[in-house]
């Protein structure tokens, strides 16, 4: 088992990792059982049998990765191009959330696009261990056709890269970077790096695969950096805590941000792993980020509140706080973002 004492956030006595601020998701057997029986006996919520609209990216042919975009492949994962490189976040292309594929959250909404269809992915970054995020089936399909994309992962998740297929990871610490210049030329292209230098970020959250590896493996948010000086910042999942206004004092505002707005329901218990609409808008702020995107909404079902509730609120914690709406969008399943 890999030695991961230096972490500040790995703690000896539980062989555990744990946010430093005190921030906790542990819920009793009582209180998990009492989300389930809210959870099976919800009421109909149409999005589940009907999904949301699914633009093709094909009928809108893809730019030059010069061309600066945001396409939202679904729940957390985006393709963001810029300055002829890809980055590719929270890959899920199964069609469910779960370690069987027989049961467990289903996609009301296919992927946009498939891993065989994606074009050259430069950097990958994964947020965490929970299924949603970390699909290993998607992963496999991925690395059959791409095995050489630079992945960087929070510590704990290098092992499930390299078993799903790709050869060139880099776990990292909450602060720590994986610099452009020190991953070596994996492309073979003679290039010692790919412009881009990441920087994993701390966030309200936790990380399981199995009732027996709770927060085994690190979370994170992670802050990417062009080498002009551009940022991208990929919150991942999260709940709302002071990790935002410490992240933009520490490595700059982003110039663009990816920030999760669903599956906060019920409150009490998703408060620490989860934040509402109104939430990411104070994220949105924290951050000062000039624009984001929405995610971690409209593709499974995972809690309790509507599945089309998220980016009504949004809309609406938007005008409250004098945002413009084409600052902090929700996009159409498949839709590029021009940026």
């Amino acid at each position: 088992m890999t030695d991961y004492s230096f972490s500040p956030q790995f703690d000896e006595d539980s062989g555990t990792f744990r946010h430093t601020k005190g921030y906790t998701h542990d819920k009793t057997i009582f209180e998990l059982f009492g989300l389930a029986r809210k959870f099976f006996t919800r009421p109909e919520d149409p999005a589940e049998k009907n999904g949301f609209p699914l633009l093709n990216p094909a009928d809108a042919p893809m730019r030059d990765p010069n061309v600066p975009s945001v396409t939202w492949i679904g729940h957390a994962t985006l393709m963001f191009q810029r300055g002829g490189k890809r980055v590719l976040t929270d890959p899920m292309f199964s069609t469910r959330a779960s370690p069987f594929s027989f049961s467990g959250p289903k996609r009301v909404v296919p992927a946009a696009m498939t891993p065989e269809e994606l074009p050259k992915i430069d950097l990958m970054v994964i947020s965490h261990a929970h299924y949603d995020h970390l699909d290993m089936r998607g992963l496999k399909r991925l690395a059959a056709v791409q095995p050489l994309i630079r992945t960087v992962v929070p510590l704990g998740l290098a092992r499930f890269l390299r078993r799903a297929g790709f050869e060139n990871v880099t776990e990292i610490d909450w602060w720590q970077s994986a610099d452009a210049d020190g991953d070596g030329d994996a492309d073979g292209d003679g290039d010692a790096g790919d412009g881009l230098s990441v920087t994993a970020t701390p966030l309200r959250h936790w990380a399981s695969r199995t009732p027996f590896d709770r927060n085994k493996t690190l979370w994170s948010g992670f802050m990417i950096r062009f080498d002009d000086g551009y940022q991208f910042y990929f919150a991942g999942d999260t709940g709302y805590g002071e990790d935002f206004a410490e992240t933009r004092a520490r490595l700059g505002a982003p110039d663009f941000a990816a920030i999760p707005i669903g599956a906060y329901e019920p409150r009490d218990f998703m408060r620490d792993s989860h934040c509402t609409p109104e939430e990411a808008v104070q994220i949105f702020k924290d951050l000062e980020a000039q624009k984001a995107v929405a995610i971690h909404w409209g593709t499974f079902k995972l809690t309790l509140e509507p599945m089309a509730e998220p980016p009504k609120r949004l809309a609406r914690a938007l005008e409250s706080a004098g945002i413009p709406a084409d600052r902090f969008r929700a996009l159409t399943h498949g839709e590029r973002w021009d940026l």
